[in-house]
């Protein structure tokens, strides 16, 4: 369902108590569901309105993965509740936070009409509709949404996010997701592919795939015909996508048949994000994190093999345990892998996880020096890499007018991935371009995270 079908323009014209607003807050698997409720609304006869003090229905879908998520999911359902307070919605909170915290929300947010958790949020429609539904919707998580789910699509019309799984089955010790998302489930790949096709059939150009966990996909399942491999290459057969790109890929089980194929396969990008936290062997251990050293340098130097490959991770500073021994291998090794894009998280403890019993804890003052000890270092290793690509050819999707200039569009490059990553100016060879269009680029100058190039085809 495209954005425009059920945003209002009026909202006086929308049946009374079929006008919702939507806050979603979080990373793009979360988007997903919110898509999904929004199409599941739509269905329903619910249209959507920009201003929550003309809805009749707020719905807050919320982040607990870090105390700063919580604490903007908190923030965000307390200016809801403001809203309210004046105006009467129905307030409705979901996702995450509603799954974790669900007996401390109920009695502390009276305000809240209804939680939903993250294996019931298809229920939404049914839920708000009814003056007998429960306040809370709140069970062990068992869905995941598949091709036929109605979904609006809040990204551009030319991209768009794929969820391959939900839930995750690793056991890191610093991480809530299995306990708020549940264990691994798989779509099939008939699902997947469906999904896919009609997106490509109504446009969308780049598919970014996503789970908690893409390299274990299948696993679930217990087939050998499923995995990320097999999936991929029935993918690449459908002929209006043009690029995939892999997101959140766990470094274990990263086969040497994934590494061939997204090198051999012009469709999917020389792009991988691969969250490694950490690369000490002890410090690993700690995390259960599944890898070694040894594994996690060779994975990379496998990943760099592939042409034009561009390497996104993410590592955790301060988890208990961390010695300034192991904080510099992790230093050390940030500084001779050279990866394109690193971010860096301060240990955060949370609650019911196993990282938050652990003894040698850190205390903050540490993480936060560590953390921006680090950060300059990737800083300078960015300003390299994007220095590198002066005079490069790249190919880039075009996303529309810069908000920096008017004079300028702004795109992408394969290398860059929607929200998290960097921009592409164009700034010559641009009459006739529109949104979605893809078109090979030189690039003629850099920032220390942007690219400016011109079009030559």
């Amino acid at each position: 369902i495209a954005p425009e079908s059920v945003v209002a323009t009026d909202a006086s014209e929308i049946p009374a108590g079929k006008r919702v607003h939507f806050v979603s807050l979080g990373c793009p698997k979360n988007l997903v569901d919110a898509e999904v409720m929004l199409g599941t609304l739509a269905q329903d006869g619910f249209r959507v309105v920009d201003n929550p003090v003309d809805a009749d229905v707020i719905v807050v879908n919320t982040c607990s993965f870090v105390a700063e998520a919580k604490e903007e999911s908190i923030e965000a359902i307390l200016d809801m509740a403001d809203i309210k307070a004046k105006g009467g919605q129905k307030l409705v909170v979901s996702g995450c936070l509603a799954q974790r915290y669900v007996t401390e929300l109920e009695e502390e947010l009276p305000e809240v009409d209804l939680f939903i958790g993250t294996g019931e949020y298809r229920r939404i429609a049914e839920l708000v509709s009814s003056d007998d539904a429960p306040r809370v919707a709140v069970e062990r998580p068992c869905y995941v949404s598949d091709h036929e789910a109605p979904r609006v699509l809040t990204t551009p019309g030319y991209t768009s996010y794929v969820r391959i799984a939900e839930g995750c089955s690793q056991r890191c010790t610093f991480c809530i997701i299995p306990k708020i998302r549940g264990k691994a489930r798989s779509r099939s790949i008939e699902s997947v592919a469906t999904e896919v096709a009609e997106f490509g059939a109504a446009g969308v150009k780049e598919i970014n795939l996503i789970a908690q966990d893409l390299t274990h996909y299948g696993d679930d399942l217990k087939d050998p015909s499923v995995g990320l491999e097999q999936l991929l290459r029935k993918l690449v057969t459908i002929d209006d996508i043009q690029w995939f790109r892999l997101l959140y890929c766990y470094p274990h089980n990263f086969s040497e048949g994934l590494v061939d194929l997204i090198a051999g396969e012009e469709k999917i990008c020389s792009y991988v994000d691969i969250p490694l936290q950490h690369v000490h062997d002890d410090m690993l251990r700690r995390m259960q994190r599944r890898t070694t050293e040894r594994i996690t340098r060779d994975l990379i130097g496998r990943l760099r093999q592939v042409p034009e490959m561009e390497l996104r991770t993410t590592f955790i500073v301060g988890h208990p345990g961390e010695t300034e021994e192991h904080f510099q291998r992790l230093y050390d090794f940030v500084e001779e892998s050279r990866f394109d894009r690193v971010g860096v998280f301060q240990y955060s403890r949370e609650e019911n996880t196993k990282s938050a019993k652990q003894d040698q804890q850190v205390p903050d003052a540490v993480k936060e020096e560590r953390f921006h000890r680090l950060m300059q270092l990737q800083n300078a290793i960015s300003r390299e890499r994007m220095q590198a690509m002066v005079g490069r050819e790249i190919e880039v999707i075009v996303e529309g007018i810069s908000e920096e200039s008017d004079l300028l569009l702004q795109a992408r490059h394969r290398g860059q991935a929607p929200e998290i990553d960097g921009i592409t100016y164009l700034n010559e060879g641009t009459d006739g371009l529109a949104a979605g269009d893809i078109r090979r680029a030189e690039v003629v100058h850099h920032g220390d995270y942007d690219l400016v190039a011109r079009v030559i085809s």
